[in-house]
């Protein structure tokens, strides 16, 4: 059952969400005060490909998976949407359908804004139009900067790459060892594996390689990264020989 508000800890990943900070306290405060919430279990579907687009939405907790499925039945995944992040705004601009499924990844919880809602903001606060705009241009350049790397990285790179992201964006850092950073969102290795547009088993002995430099350690519950500057030295090592 969805409950009426979001905990302390949501409300927080939503205030610090880099865009959503940026915003005016009046637009912050209306655009909350018309937000619902819904929460998820893991593995959940959120919104189908097709489904017409009524929701303008942010994740405050767990991870949504954006992803779609060939005609061949192959699960192609594109993303990760993390907490603090906005998305379904595309559809209600230009009135089209859905083009991707989203599923729940481990328990989630979306913060939602009805289509309606989402224009009477707009129509009070102009200020919403230019702060949509530099949205969507950093998720271009987030979109030319995947295609690049599909274009002219290694997978060793891309990987290392994807950890050092996964790092930044759910990375607890170990009471024993302040060096080390897990993961905190688990992803199975076939996962990654369809995040990166490879196969397992080659995600598979990349990820064995890295652990032999000490990069990484592989645990039954995910990923640790031991030394984020080795990552980083393949990504920058890949990246002068492309």
């Amino acid at each position: 059952m969805d409950e009426p508000i979001l905990n302390i800890e949501e409300r927080e990943a939503i205030n610090a969400g880099r865009w959503f900070s940026a915003l005016s306290p009046s637009l912050r405060h209306d655009i909350l005060r018309c937000a619902y919430v819904k929460r998820y279990k893991d593995g959940d579907l959120i919104v189908a490909r097709g489904d017409p687009g009524e929701e303008w939405t942010a994740c405050a907790k767990g991870a949504v998976r954006v992803s779609s499925t060939s005609i061949t039945g192959k699960q192609i995944t594109f993303t990760y949407v993390e907490p603090g992040i906005w998305f379904g705004d595309i559809s209600i601009f230009d009135g089209d359908a859905r083009t991707h499924d989203a599923y729940a990844h481990g328990e989630t919880t979306l913060l939602c804004v009805a289509k309606a809602d989402f224009h009477k903001i707009l129509a009070q606060h102009v200020e919403l139009y230019a702060a949509l705009l530099r949205l969507q241009a950093r998720r271009s350049r987030q979109l030319f900067g995947l295609i690049e790397d599909l274009n002219t990285l290694p997978l060793r790179a891309r990987l290392a790459k994807q950890l050092l992201h996964l790092v930044r964006s759910y990375g607890v850092t170990s009471l024993s060892d302040s060096s080390e950073v897990r993961i905190g969102l688990q992803l199975a290795q076939e996962e990654l594996a369809q995040l990166l547009g490879a196969s397992r088993q080659r995600v598979n002995q990349e990820l064995k390689a890295m652990e032999r430099e000490n990069a990484i350690r592989i645990e039954p519950g995910g990923l640790v990264v031991r030394d984020r500057p080795a990552l980083l030295r393949i990504v920058e090592a890949d990246s002068d020989r492309a």
